[in-house]
């Protein structure tokens, strides 16, 4: 098994709940918090923009991140939403087990 975070940035807490739900409902991660209020600085369209965003950390693995991209991309509201995995190097064993029994197809 790969561990990985997956990050992503949602357009208020309503959002976030319905994407997370539905993530750890089809078994594409184990958990996903959501940090409620995350200021986020970014260029778009031209323009620098600033926005009040929540911030998903969804805790899955590797062999799950095509589903969960997909997932994403169809049920986000962005246009281009983020989506960023970064490997977990290390945790302990019972979380990571966790992980695993819990992100199983």
């Amino acid at each position: 098994m790969n561990p990985e975070i997956v990050l992503s940035t949602t357009p208020n807490p309503e959002v976030a709940v319905k994407l997370a739900e539905g993530i750890v409902r089809e078994r594409l991660a184990a958990c996903v918090n959501i940090v409620p209020q995350v200021r986020s600085i970014y260029f778009w369209e031209g323009e620098i923009q600033r926005d009040e965003e929540c911030l998903l950390i969804i805790k899955s693995r590797s062999e799950r991140r095509d589903a969960l991209f997909a997932y994403l991309a169809e049920h986000h509201p962005y246009d281009v939403p983020e989506v960023i995995a970064l490997p977990i190097s290390a945790g302990s064993a019972s979380y990571l087990r966790f992980i695993e029994s819990n992100t199983l197809e």
